[in-house]
């Protein structure tokens, strides 16, 4: 069974930056598209990002494009969401996520295409 673990949230300024990972234990990361998804307090989950292994695929929601950047390290079995230029709204709790086959198409209406998730990590941007 895959397990994943997030890390790297905390409080930061507005206009700042984090980097939150997530370690991947159970399967070799190279077979499984990726994606992060956030949920602010009294709000659904919502897709941030996500990545396809062997496609190469990879879908942003237009709140966080071209300020946040996902990647993975397969040797470190590890990916990665890199966000710069924080805003106040990006706050919430972060999920890692992880899936043999996505479409990675339209991260905002797939987070049911899911099976392994993360605890989650909290992302507080103050302004």
């Amino acid at each position: 069974q895959l397990h994943l673990v997030e890390s790297g949230g905390g409080l930061v300024q507005a206009g700042g930056s984090l980097t939150l990972s997530c370690e991947v234990s159970g399967y070799s990361l190279y077979a499984y598209d990726i994606a992060w998804f956030r949920q602010a307090s009294g709000n659904e989950r919502e897709g941030v990002s996500c990545h396809t292994s062997s496609r190469g695929t990879t879908n942003y929601a237009p709140s966080v494009k071209g300020r946040f950047t996902i990647s993975r390290d397969n040797v470190k079995n590890t990916f990665y969401l890199q966000m710069h230029n924080l805003k106040p709204e990006d706050t919430g709790v972060y999920y890692c996520a992880a899936e043999l086959w996505v479409r990675c198409a339209d991260i905002a209406s797939e987070s049911v295409d899911f099976g392994s998730w993360g605890q989650g990590t909290q992302v507080t941007v103050s302004s």
